[in-house]
């Protein structure tokens, strides 16, 4: 698949497919990545480390915040995989890149791709400023 940068770098890890947007201030703990939020599907489930793929975020700029400290504490997801453009995401992405040095590639994918994305798997994801390149092994599969 082929998408859309918002923030460099390159990550593998499994896929997280979220059903719902997340927000992460209040919703996501920054020391561990763990969704927290009580009213979310997926609440329980650890986003460290994974590749996070959900719409968009959901709620308050702060978030850009609580993910810029977990991309810091390696508490964040891997890489963050969009179905459409999120400010908020791209704003945690792109501080924790000038401020820490640490590149979490955030990309957006058409919405056909986004919608075709399996439930589970190993993700890699190479972003560069200039494009990005996804590419999906479903968990079973070879």
């Amino acid at each position: 698949m082929i998408g859309t940068p918002l923030s460099p770098g390159r990550a593998t890890a499994p896929l997280l497919l979220l059903d719902e947007p997340l927000s992460f201030w209040g919703g996501s703990d920054v020391a561990t990545g763990e969704i927290t939020d009580v009213h979310h599907p997926q609440r329980g489930a650890r986003a460290a480390g994974r590749v996070l793929a959900f719409a968009a975020s959901r709620g308050s700029s702060s978030s850009s915040t609580v993910l810029a400290e977990q991309i810091r504490r390696g508490a964040a997801p891997a890489a963050v995989l969009l179905r459409r453009p999120d400010a908020i995401v791209a704003l945690a992405a792109i501080v924790a890149r000038e401020l820490y040095a640490i590149e979490m590639p955030v990309v957006v994918l058409s919405a056909g791709d986004f919608d075709a994305l399996p439930r589970t798997g190993t993700v890699t994801v190479a972003a560069t400023d200039e494009g990005a390149e996804v590419r999906i092994e479903e968990a079973g599969r070879r």
